[in-house]
């Protein structure tokens, strides 16, 4: 019986899918979009998701990158609101890379909300977003839930984004 409704096989995905998933990304990554498309002020989700010829936000995996270099691979149910969140997100849970990047900078055993508002931290986290709005991104559609958590795990080991991509649940 298949997973979320999920029509192919694992060997399906292996296979074919995810390869073929990879191939479209790496082509987006040819010409990826600037982060700050997605987090200027007065511009919202639908009017970006206009922009980007969608008729709404949508399912998929996309990949941050610095300098042309992938540094961190996504999946999110709504990917411009996701996008938004990582430049324009204020806590721990919206801007979550960003804390995680900061908390690289500024170790402490605080907890998150603790540490979010301790000056030093915020600084790191700020600095944070700020390297994230500067950098670029690619992305691409994917529908099927199950097809999109396993491509992520896919792509991040194939771009190696080691440094900022983790599987670990807490």
């Amino acid at each position: 019986m298949a997973i979320d409704g999920c029509r192919k096989t694992f060997a399906e995905l292996a296979a074919e899918t995810l390869p073929g998933d990879m191939e479209r990304i790496r082509k987006e990554m040819q010409s990826p979009l600037q982060l700050t498309e997605f987090c200027t002020s007065g511009r919202g989700v639908r009017t970006i998701v206009k922009r980007l010829r969608k008729q709404d936000d949508f399912s998929g995996c996309y990949v941050l990158l610095w300098k042309g270099k992938p540094f961190y691979v996504g999946i999110s149910r709504r990917v411009v609101t996701r996008l938004r969140q990582h430049g324009k997100g204020t806590t721990q849970f919206d801007a979550s890379l960003a804390y995680r990047m900061a908390k690289d900078k500024v170790q402490h055993h605080m907890t998150r909300a603790a540490a979010m508002k301790d000056l030093g931290f915020r600084r790191a986290f700020d600095g944070a977003k700020r390297l994230l709005i500067g950098s670029s991104v690619a992305f691409i559609e994917i529908q099927d839930p199950v097809e999109l958590y396993l491509f992520e795990a896919y792509c991040a080991m194939e771009l190696d984004t080691h440094e900022w991509n983790t599987f670990r649940t807490h």
